[in-house]
């Protein structure tokens, strides 16, 4: 063989070697990234924190709206059967109150975690587009919807050091 037709040999080889990558699906983990990434963990813990003091507050009340229910018991030979009823219908109205507070937090928190995880793939987009353009990869997939993947072919790792880099945090209030 003559050295051109070994060097043609050598690029036709590393040529399609390239092609060959960019045609093969990569993936990524989301849901680790949404996770454990600085912005992630940050949002997590603030939802957190939310939650046990919303949560906390309401076993309080809950608390006291008991007390409320055993002096009631106490007081009914005591107190007259109308000034009873008032008490009663006014206990109920507490709980009732109570279950639409504990049922607005549930509510609140997950749609705050909802848009924490909307605007972190807001962030996340543009970031893995430029990736994939970088290191001509023609397609991503989450993690979540592959059956078995060679870990090789994970870029979890390496998107998950931009993400840190472009998005401290996230916006919650």
């Amino acid at each position: 063989m003559t050295l051109k037709k070994i060097l043609t040999f050598f690029i036709i080889f590393f040529s399609s070697e390239s092609l060959l990558h960019s045609e093969i699906p990569h993936y990524l983990d989301f849901k680790l990234i949404l996770n454990e990434s600085d912005a992630g963990k940050k949002a997590q813990t603030f939802l957190k924190n939310k939650l046990e003091k919303g949560i906390k507050t309401i076993q309080d009340k809950e608390k006291k709206i008991l007390e409320e229910e055993k002096k009631l018991i106490q007081q009914k030979k005591v107190l007259s059967q109308e000034e009873y009823v008032k008490k009663v219908t006014a206990l109920r109205t507490k709980v009732s109150s109570l279950q639409k507070e504990r049922s607005t937090l549930m509510q609140s928190v997950a749609k705050q975690r909802s848009k924490a995880k909307n605007e972190l793939l807001k962030a996340l987009n543009p970031i893995v587009k430029d990736y994939m353009v970088e290191k001509k990869i023609r397609m991503i997939m989450n993690k979540k919807d592959i059956l078995l993947a060679d870990e090789k072919l994970s870029i979890t790792d390496d998107i998950m050091k931009l993400i840190n880099i472009k998005l401290k945090s996230i916006k919650l209030n």
